[in-house]
């Protein structure tokens, strides 16, 4: 399977630095619970009226499963007070 999840959300631009650590933490959190786990954290160059586009990427030597996405998605709630509209959740899966 090895699905690698893709999560993208907008928040203002004076929330970045917040978020960053936010998300930082809860990943730290998620790789000590999950050794396996990849994650990153990236955001889209620039911002539009004061908003910025946020990813965060997951994957795994076994990928993503659907209770490994629902874990994230639980620790992800922190995020909610931040964001300018919903999480995107993008699943890619490699081609063979």
């Amino acid at each position: 399977m090895n699905r690698r999840l893709y999560i993208y959300f907008r928040v203002a631009e004076r929330d970045l630095a917040a978020v960053a650590a936010a998300v930082q933490d809860f990943q730290a959190r998620l790789r000590a619970e999950l050794p396996a786990l990849e994650a990153e954290l990236q955001r889209r160059p620039g911002s539009s009226d004061g908003v910025v586009t946020v990813m965060e990427t997951y994957a795994g030597p076994q990928g993503i499963d659907d209770a490994m996405q629902t874990h994230i998605e639980q620790a992800a709630a922190v995020l909610s007070r931040w964001l300018q509209g919903p999480r995107h959740t993008e699943v890619f899966e490699p081609l063979r």
